[in-house]
C-alpha cells in the first residue's frame, strides 16, 4: 500500500504546493488593498527564486480578487514587451481584451460624409481596443489611457467592482532611453493617471528585488505607487507545517530528525523543502523497507537541478569572483565591491581582483540573474542559497550523512 502512494510534494516554477504556509499577512493584506475606494496601492511581490511569489499570487490573491468582484488579467511580462512604447500597450491590450470582449459599447454609425444619430453596439474584442488606441489624439501614453478608460466605464456600468493587471516575471520592466522609448514611464504614468480619476484598475507585478528600483529610476513616484512584499524565508514554524502538513491523514510521518535536517538544509525556503520533502519521499516509497534517506545525495541532486545551470553561464574568472562573494561573511545579504576586493586579496593571492574588475563584472553577472543591486552600492546575490552551493562546488567530498524517515 506504502508504494502505492502519490508523492504529495511538487518542486518546481510556479507549482502549486501541497500546502502553502507561512504567508497568512501577505494575503491579509491584499485582501485590503481591493478594499481601496480609491486605488493608492499598487502591489509589488518580490523576492529570490523559489520564495513562492508565483504561487502565492495564482493561488492566492486571484481566487480572492475574483470572489470580491474583481477581474483578472494579465501574463508574464518579457524583455520584448519593453522594447518600444508600443510593445507594451500591445501587450496589455492583448491580456485586457480577454475580458473586455465580453463587453459593449454603443458607438455612432457613420453615414455618408457626417454622422447620423443612428448608434450601434459593438464588442470590445481585440481589434476595437486597437482601433480606438490608434484614434485617440496625443502621445502614446494619452492613447492608453483614453483606450483604458474607454473599457472601465463599460465594465463599471456591468457592475464590475475593479481589474487587477497582474504580471509575473515583471524584474525585466525598464526604458530604452536609448532609443527613446519610455515603455515603463508610460506603464506608471497610465496606471497612476487613471487611479486619480477613480478608476480601479490595481497593478500587481510580480518579480526579483530589482524591480521595485527600476520603477523607481523610471519615475520617482513610483515609491508612493506601491505598496512593497517582499517574500523571504519560511519561519521554522511554517516550515514545519509546510513539511507536515502533506503528509497528513497518511501512514508516513517524518522523523524529528529528518525534520530537522530538512529544514536546516533548505533554510526555510519554499522551493528547496518541497525538493527535499519530495526526493526524500519518493526514497522511501520505493525502499519501504529501508527507510534510510542519503542527504547529502539529495542534495547533490538539488545543486544539479537547480544551480548547475546557472553555474555553468558563466566563465572562468566570474566563478571565481562568485568564488571571492561566497565566502563573505555577508555573502547572504548584503555586500560591496570593496568587500569582494579584500577577500578576494585572501582567496586568490596570485590574481587578485581590482576594484575595476569587479565594478565591470558585476552588471555580466545581473544580466545572468545571479546578482542584482539592491541599492546604491549594495549587491546581493539573486540566487538563495547560492554561497553554500558555491563552496560546496569547491570542497572536498565528504562522507555520506544519512536520514531516517
Amino acid at each position: 500500500m506504502a508504494a502505492r502512494m502519490s508523492n504529495p510534494y511538487s518542486p518546481g516554477a510556479g507549482h502549486s504546493p501541497p500546502y502553502l504556509a507561512g504567508r497568512e499577512a501577505e494575503i491579509d493584506a491584499f485582501r485590503g488593498y481591493l478594499q481601496q475606494d480609491q486605488i493608492r496601492n499598487n502591489v509589488i511581490l518580490t523576492g529570490l527564486r523559489g520564495t513562492g511569489k508565483t504561487v502565492l499570487m495564482d493561488d492566492k490573491y486571484k481566487p480572492i480578487a475574483q470572489q470580491d468582484g474583481w477581474v483578472w488579467v494579465g501574463a508574464d511580462f518579457s524583455e520584448s514587451t519593453f522594447l518600444s512604447e508600443d510593445n507594451l500597450c500591445v501587450r496589455i491590450l492583448t491580456d485586457l481584451s480577454v475580458f473586455s470582449s465580453s463587453l459593449q459599447v454603443s458607438v455612432p454609425s457613420s453615414g455618408v460624409g457626417f454622422e447620423t444619430a443612428e448608434r450601434k453596439q459593438q464588442t470590445l474584442c481585440f481589434e476595437l481596443l486597437v482601433e480606438a488606441f490608434r484614434s485617440q489624439p496625443g502621445l502614446t501614453v494619452d492613447k492608453l489611457k483614453g483606450t483604458l478608460e474607454l473599457v472601465w466605464n463599460a465594465a463599471k456600468a456591468k457592475g464590475i467592482k475593479g481589474v487587477v493587471f497582474a504580471y509575473d516575471e515583471a524584474q525585466v520592466v525598464a526604458d530604452n532611453r536609448e532609443k527613446e522609448q519610455y515603455p515603463l514611464a508610460v506603464l506608471l504614468e497610465t496606471f497612476q493617471s487613471l487611479q486619480r480619476k477613480g478608476v480601479h484598475y490595481l497593478l500587481l507585478l510580480t518579480g526579483l528585488p530589482a524591480l521595485f528600483p527600476r520603477l523607481v529610476e523610471s519615475r520617482t513616484y513610483a515609491e508612493r505607487m506601491f505598496a512593497v512584499q517582499e517574500l523571504g524565508r519560511l519561519s521554522r514554524e511554517a516550515s514545519r507545517e509546510a513539511i507536515e502538513k502533506p503528509l497528513s491523514g497518511s501512514t508516513w510521518k517524518f522523523t524529528e530528525d529528518a525534520i530537522r535536517q530538512i529544514m536546516e538544509v533548505s533554510d526555510g525556503y519554499p522551493y528547496f523543502i518541497q525538493f527535499i520533502c519530495r526526493e526524500t519521499l519518493d526514497h522511501v516509497i520505493a525502499n519501504p523497507e529501508s527507510p534510510i534517506v542519503p542527504m547529502p545525495a539529495i542534495t547533490r541532486k538539488l545543486d544539479s537541478d537547480f544551480f548547475a545551470g546557472r553555474w555553468d553561464s558563466v566563465t572562468d574568472r566570474q566563478r571565481e569572483l562568485l568564488f571571492c562573494i561566497a565566502h563573505l561573511d555577508n555573502a547572504d545579504n548584503e555586500f560591496t565591491i570593496g568587500e569582494i576586493v579584500e577577500v578576494s586579496k585572501k582567496k586568490l593571492k596570485a590574481k587578485p581582483f581590482a576594484p575595476n574588475d569587479v565594478s565591470q563584472m558585476l552588471p555580466r553577472l545581473i544580466d545572468k540573474g545571479l546578482i542584482y543591486k539592491n541599492r546604491t552600492g549594495k549587491y546581493c546575490f539573486a540566487v538563495p542559497l547560492f554561497s553554500s552551493f558555491i563552496k560546496r562546488r569547491y570542497a572536498t567530498p565528504q562522507l555520506h550523512q544519512k536520514t531516517r524517515l
